[in-house]
């Protein structure tokens, strides 16, 4: 029965398809809009998509991983919300690429290729007005286990200023496991003494103070542009602490991370804001195939959402997002029913989701420890909090806006 279902489905997908289709006609639009964005030199996924003597060899490969769902990635359950950075493939796509595998991948007339897409070599956001990097290259040996090293680097803001967009692009993947770009505000009492641009490691649990998250950077997972007219408020005095997560791969290697920053041109009538919402007090017992685990937040103002971004770790086995209004409505905003670590997506809402003062965003999280996970590292162990990738973390990330105050107006 399976079987049949299969040969019903690619029937209905080839009966959709253009009747010849050619990569630079058909194949190669598609691949511009839901595939380059990663499939590029530089970027996250191994090959690349750009040209039609990259792609061709692949053709096979994407047959398997079209039909098998496996790309683009995507965790969502399309019965919540709706994403605007959705990658999936429609079914007229998906009939298109299958039917150009199926047809030897003919590369077709050169002169009917759209323009090739633009990038700005290095960075998703487009060029830096600033950028801001590691004053020098870390070491990383070639074996052992790594605690999160922290960098401090001077901003040099003598006034507020409106950021539009942000990115942190690793000086090496192969050892930057994920990094987290932190705004630490002047006064704060975190990590105070420490010296500027050299590695921080040793931190004590005690060592807190206020901070806000400027951007971050997790495989597979590009920054997106800026929006117009929403952008972020850097306090003038405030330093980005790089929190990087280095891993070793049996080589010893070098990184040196940096930032890109992208300013408001104008003065912004919307300010982007973040929440929170995570629980470090759990303890996931050895073998448990679905162990769960709850955090809160109170939105304390009306906001508007506008993204999502679950984070866990090895043995994170599902991630919801939940509203409760304070009429006693409750609403799904997200469930990501497979997480998937290697792939940590951030949802943008294709709309902005206005939320009352008051809601309540429940985030309700599953861990599998049992030995049918096959990430497990050890199906045996207990697990709590921790830093590592063989711990665990439950954070539900969010973004929202609020009205951004009016420019100061000058004296008379």
């Amino acid at each position: 029965m399976r079987s049949l279902l299969g040969l019903a489905l690619a029937s209905a997908l080839l009966s959709a398809a253009p009747a010849k289709p050619t990569f630079y006609k058909d194949v190669l639009p598609i691949l511009q809009t839901r595939c380059q964005g990663c499939h590029r030199p530089g970027e996250a996924a191994p090959m690349s998509l750009l040209t039609y003597e990259q792609t061709r060899p692949l053709a096979a490969a994407i047959r398997q991983s079209i039909t098998t769902g496996q790309m683009p990635p995507w965790s969502a359950d399309p019965k919540h919300g709706k994403f605007a950075n959705d990658p999936t493939l429609t079914p007229a796509e998906k009939a298109t690429l299958l039917a150009w595998v199926d047809a030897k991948a003919p590369a077709g007339d050169p002169k009917h290729a759209p323009q090739p897409r633009h990038f700005v070599e290095g960075w998703n956001i487009g060029e830096p007005d600033l950028v801001v990097a590691m004053p020098k290259a870390h070491q990383i040996p070639a074996s052992g286990t790594l605690e999160y090293t922290r960098f401090i680097l001077p901003l040099n803001f003598t006034e507020d200023r409106w950021v539009r967009a942000a990115e942190v692009r690793p000086g090496n993947r192969a050892v930057v496991h994920h990094v987290i770009a932190y705004l630490r505000e002047p006064g704060s009492p975190w990590l105070k003494g420490a010296p500027i641009g050299e590695p921080v490691v040793k931190v004590a649990k005690s060592d807190a103070g206020p901070r806000g998250s400027l951007a971050g950077y997790a495989p597979g997972v590009p920054q997106l542009p800026g929006k117009e007219g929403r952008a972020l408020r850097v306090k003038a005095g405030s330093e980005i602490v790089l929190e990087m997560h280095y891993t070793t791969n049996g080589k010893p290697a070098t990184d040196l991370t940096k930032v890109g920053i992208v300013f408001a041109k104008e003065p912004p009538t919307e300010m982007i804001g973040g929440f929170s919402a995570g629980e470090g007090k759990f303890v996931i017992p050895p073998g448990a195939p679905a162990h769960e685990v709850r955090s809160k937040w109170t939105f304390n103002r009306d906001v508007k959402l506008v993204q999502l971004t679950p984070h866990m770790h090895l043995r994170g086995k599902d991630f919801q997002y939940v509203a409760k209004y304070p009429t006693g409505e409750s609403e799904v905003l997200l469930n990501v029913p497979k997480y998937d670590f290697n792939w940590q997506h951030t949802y943008v809402l294709a709309e902005p989701k206005t939320l009352p003062k008051g809601t309540v965003i429940e985030c309700i999280a599953h861990f599998d420890n049992s030995a049918n996970n096959t990430f497990n590292p050890d199906p045996k162990s207990e697990v709590r909090w921790g830093d590592q990738s063989w711990e665990e973390m439950m954070i539900g990330f969010g973004s929202f806006v609020t009205e951004a105050p009016a420019p100061k107006k000058a004296a008379d």
